[in-house]
């Protein structure tokens, strides 16, 4: 038995391969959709335009923005809720910014230029692993039944 594949391995190996392609082939989100990476009117806009969507490892953030005029500074969440620019994790100063969610865990995005973050130029993303629609889940196998044992009378 030990060159041939079971059911289950192969469903597994079915699952992970699925898995693999799924992470390469990530969502691409416009932040901010048609207003772009700029100073909201609304402190909240960043916030409520995450609100809806579910992030995985593999999608790529897009940062539409005018050079020169913003940045889009990676910061660690203390960094973010001050709006402190201080041991920034990553810096892009060329817009647009293409930004790939690499891993899971949150991610905290700021404008670098003064006022910018404190006017809500800010966005916090939550990161998941997979992929944004639901994989496929191999259905088990089938379960093992019994046959009855015919018995032959005694004489």
């Amino acid at each position: 038995m030990s060159g041939k594949i079971t059911m289950a391995m192969a469903a597994l190996f079915v699952v992970l391969a699925a898995n693999v392609l799924q992470s390469t082939n990530g969502a691409t989100y416009t932040v901010g959709d048609s207003t772009g990476w700029i100073v909201p009117t609304n402190n909240d806009f960043y916030d409520d335009w995450a609100d809806n969507k579910v992030f995985a490892v593999g999608d790529v953030l897009v940062f539409n923005f005018t050079t020169g005029q913003h940045d889009v500074a990676e910061v660690t969440e203390n960094a973010y809720d001050a709006c402190t620019t201080a041991n920034t994790i990553s810096t892009v100063s060329t817009g647009p910014a293409r930004i790939t969610l690499n891993r899971t865990g949150d991610f905290y995005f700021i404008c670098a230029v003064p006022g910018h973050c404190s006017g809500g130029q800010k966005l916090n993303v939550e990161v998941r692993n997979g992929n944004n629609s639901t994989a496929a889940v191999p259905a088990p196998g089938p379960s093992p039944t019994t046959t009855p044992v015919a018995t032959s009378p005694t004489t």
